[in-house]
């Protein structure tokens, strides 16, 4: 062949084939039953569409609609598919963009009248007959001028914006499914009938065109689509477990925290809620002083100067609270910042005294409360707050000692995790994003040394924690692992990091004296396990559903009685399980049994002790679990002495199990 590429397979095969076949021909060429079941394939790990030509050498995947990657194409074309059917049922309604999001899709639109949920009916049986029709996905590549006269001709300004939008180097590409069409870079699958009729539109939002509140306000239609029904029903009933769940409904129950106007995005803790987040703080605590680190606490205001020293007031000053000062003395005339991270602080607190080789690594931590712009409407709850609490950590050590500290923080972050229930982790390398700092040496040697610690986290797992790549999502100064943890429900939660940084001791001079007696650059490692205490607290509440164990609980027991003759007795039980360290409260009130059960097995509380007449005599309780209908009768002393062994914290059994 005088233009062929060399193709490799997935079992390690390599063969070459014309450069001018397409996707579609490669798949024929092996077999028919290929072909039927292909709807796109993959070279070097860049999906594409059938019809495109090989073009390149490389790995060469054909993917079936089975195949996981293909979930993505199915939820694009199902987008093209929503607008194809608005504007069916509603000429003249502009379509603007629809992009895949995670479990799902949705498509902006510009209308006079906004669409509502009574709409979805009738657009999601316009949407079954147009995949239906099963019309082909074809691909064409117009100029600048064609495309902007005919999407001109049809009134879709807002494509117009889009066409202006893209670079000029690159192509125009237009999609059409039968009559209909669209600007988008693609791939697609063959045709709409294989998008399978899994799908369902779920909520209509507001959304500014470009995000800008100042440009027209859109309707935005969300929808979600799968493989096959199965996991439409899974998915749909997580959902309903997730809404059971949710920590705002949660947190109102069991009378935890609460959110209002005057202090958009922090939070208001209430009795209960703080107790369990300083619960989590003490629990931390005890953790970090294991592993040799000393807790700081940095200022919480700083000058701007400062920022613009780390590099934060280049990239990160629109998320920034600012302040200024204009005092009677001129020098007052200052700009601060409240601090949205707590590394520049921590800098400052190393560089303060000299340090040796000997001293490293310095490992400073701090529960540092950082405050970060969030716009109004991505708030939610405990999830995206603009006050937070970071359980920061900034250690110093020298490149050689580099891959055992991540190993030790990574085994801290583990068994953190397993302490609360958390035992599916996927830990992913996030590698170097286009715009960063540093030279690509430095890089190279960061990313290098981290995905040596990668296979080593997998390989000392026996391959139980899982560990992937994300390509170009590391921060601006250099390349951090991200820690995924699976949820009772399925859910993914990205809450640890570990993240090595060249950058920030250089641009502070942080310096070491190295055995040779010169002054040594530090390697900076910025570690959390939480993040944010608030979000990890939320995504705790929703994990448990409220039903936290023993040790975590912020409330663990409540004494309530049958009769008023149970008072004093009660008030006995409470003060020995207080003085045995349990958290407990008594309930008088004059109320039935089950309206007390019923109440606070509402609130969650772990453990209900009933004590009436006949328990008071025999100085016993009757024992009620939160989720159980068994009742067991114990003496007082035996009940204390069990609770007490429950309430034990998973980080104390282990040293006494030493």
């Amino acid at each position: 062949m005088l233009n062929s590429v060399s193709l490799t397979f997935p079992d390690g095969s390599v063969r070459d084939y014309d450069a001018a076949m397409t996707g579609a021909g490669l798949a024929e060429s092996i077999s028919k039953s290929l072909a039927k079941k292909a709807v796109a394939y993959s070279i070097d790990g860049v999906v594409r569409d059938l019809s495109d030509p090989l073009g390149k050498s490389g790995k060469i995947e054909i993917i079936t609609r089975e195949d996981p990657r293909a979930l993505e194409l199915i939820r694009h074309d199902a987008a093209h598919v929503l607008a194809e059917a608005v504007q069916e049922l509603w000429p003249g309604t502009q379509v603007t963009i629809g992009p895949v999001i995670e479990n799902g899709f949705y498509y902006d639109f510009a209308r006079n009248e906004p669409f509502t949920p009574d709409d979805f009916p009738v657009i999601e049986k316009k949407m079954r007959e147009i995949i239906a029709r099963n019309k082909p996905f074809t691909k064409e590549v117009w100029s600048r001028e064609k495309a902007k006269k005919i999407f001109a001709d049809k009134g879709e300004r807002y494509k117009l914006e889009l066409i202006d939008a893209i670079p000029d180097d690159q192509d125009l590409k237009i999609y059409a499914q039968g009559d209909w069409f669209d600007l988008c870079r693609g791939p697609h699958m063959v045709s709409t009938g294989q998008i399978g009729s899994a799908f369902k539109l779920m909520k209509v939002a507001g959304a500014y065109w470009r995000g800008d509140s100042n440009n027209p306000m859109l309707t935005r239609i969300y929808g979600t689509a799968w493989a096959d029904q199965a996991q439409l029903d899974a998915y749909q009933m997580m959902l309903e477990e997730a809404e059971k769940r949710d920590h705002r409904k949660l947190g109102r129950e069991m009378d935890l925290f609460h959110f209002q106007e005057e202090g958009p995005g922090v939070v208001f803790w209430h009795a209960k809620g703080w107790r369990m987040f300083q619960n989590l703080v003490n629990y931390m605590r005890r953790r970090l002083d294991e592993q040799g680190y000393q807790e700081v606490n940095a200022p919480q205001v700083l000058d701007k100067s400062l920022w613009e020293t780390s590099g934060h007031w280049g990239w990160y000053r629109d998320n920034m609270f600012k302040v200024t000062v204009a005092g009677d003395d001129t020098d007052d005339d200052r700009m601060f910042a409240l601090k949205p991270m707590n590394c520049p602080g921590h800098v400052q607190i190393f560089k303060h005294g000299l340090k040796s080789y000997r001293d490293l690594p310095v490992k400073l931590a701090e529960f540092g409360n950082v405050h970060r712009y969030e716009p109004s409407g991505a708030l939610h709850g405990l999830m995206r707050v603009r006050g937070f609490t970071q359980d920061d950590a900034h250690i110093f050590c020298t490149e050689e000692q580099l891959a055992d500290e991540c190993i030790k923080i990574n085994d801290l972050i583990l068994s953190t995790y397993a302490d609360f229930g958390f035992d599916e982790i996927t830990v992913k390398l996030a590698t170097r994003p286009e715009k960063r700092v540093g030279t690509d040496a430095m890089w190279d040697h960061a990313e290098g040394v981290l995905q040596d610690v990668l296979d080593k986290i997998a390989a000392r797992s026996g391959n139980r924690i899982k560990t992937g790549v994300n390509p170009g999502e590391g921060t601006f100064y250099g390349p951090k692992f991200e820690y995924v943890l699976k949820d009772a429900i399925g859910r993914d939660w990205q809450c640890g990091t570990t993240q090595v940084d060249f950058n920030l001791p250089e641009r502070f001079g942080a310096f070491y004296i190295g055995s040779d007696s010169e002054k040594k650059q530090p390697v900076m490692v910025h570690r959390a396990i939480c993040g944010s205490m608030e979000r990890f607290l939320g995504i705790l509440i929703e994990n448990y559903s409220g039903h936290f164990p023993l040790w975590f609980a912020p409330l663990q027991v409540v004494v309530a009685t049958i009769t008023s003759d149970a008072d004093d007795y009660a008030k006995k039980v409470v003060a020995q399980l207080k003085a045995a360290g349990l958290l407990a409260e008594a309930d008088l009130r004059n109320e039935k049994i089950n309206y007390k059960v019923r109440e606070h097995s509402l609130a969650k509380v772990p453990v209900i002790l009933v004590c009436g007449k006949r328990e008071a005599e025999e100085e016993t309780v009757n024992i009620r679990r939160l989720g159980s209908r068994d009742q067991e009768s114990l003496g007082l002393g035996q009940a204390v002495a069990m609770l007490t062994e429950e309430a034990v914290t998973p980080d104390r059994k282990r040293k006494r199990a030493v």
